[in-house]
């Protein structure tokens, strides 16, 4: 089975394994490093980290206008129910669900969560997929280092997509202690230059990666996809 792995621009991702198409952290109305119009991408499956705007985005209404479930934590589930989404489904950290695309854990994230409108957003979280073919894939979305990455490494990790982009995450330098931590056959960098604050030179990062791990690194423009 061939799983492809879609860059979106910021950290709104796309997956597609197994016949379903798996839409993360869609924020793409308003980003300006976005690829693809919210009314064009396509969703079987939508994931929320945690409720800041740059990652709710635009979910509601691709939820409404796809009939695609809303998979978060607790709280963001239950508030989208609120804003008229049909299907939904609330996990929280460490708990896992046999969903049709495969097993799904949330995660451990060091960030905030409040939603757009002030109410609570709950625990952020990343993700761990096992894919109905065996691939274990690690979005860790906003996050700051944290030691336990070693053991989501452990699970032994195929494709890990780290956050680069420093002052809301972590920086380069983190993310490549991540990487060793994490040592995925493969790391995708996200959630950088979508604004000047976050800006980040991604290639000399992949070169420091790839100097120190074993890991090998796929940069990636708004809209590229790679396949494993």
């Amino acid at each position: 089975m061939t799983n492809k792995f879609t860059w979106y621009g910021h950290a709104a991702l796309g997956l597609e394994t197994g016949g379903y198409h798996i839409l993360v952290d869609p924020f793409l109305e308003g980003n300006p490093a976005a690829s693809v119009k919210p009314d064009h991408v396509a969703a079987d499956f939508i994931l929320i980290s945690h409720g800041h705007g740059d990652h709710v985005g635009d979910a509601v209404e691709i939820a409404k206008r796809t009939g695609a479930p809303i998979i978060s934590n607790f709280e963001i589930a239950a508030w989208a129910e609120t804003q008229g989404v049909k299907k939904t489904h609330g996990q929280h950290l460490g708990g896992g669900f046999k969903h049709p695309f495969g097993y799904l854990k949330l995660t451990l994230a060091l960030h905030g969560s409040e939603l757009p409108d002030g109410h609570n957003g709950g625990n952020p979280a990343g993700f761990l997929l096992t894919t109905n073919d065996g691939k274990k894939i690690y979005m860790a979305q906003d996050t700051g280092l944290f030691g336990d990455m070693k053991l989501i490494g452990e699970e032994g990790i195929d494709l890990a997509v780290l956050p680069i982009g420093d002052n809301f995450t972590m920086g380069p330098d983190d993310a490549l202690r991540a990487v060793k931590l994490i040592q995925p056959k493969m790391v995708v960098p996200i959630h950088y230059n979508t604004f000047d604050l976050i800006k980040q030179d991604a290639p000399a990062w992949a070169k420091r990666v790839e100097a120190e791990t074993k890991t090998k690194v796929k940069v990636l423009k708004p809209g590229e996809s790679i396949e494993f």
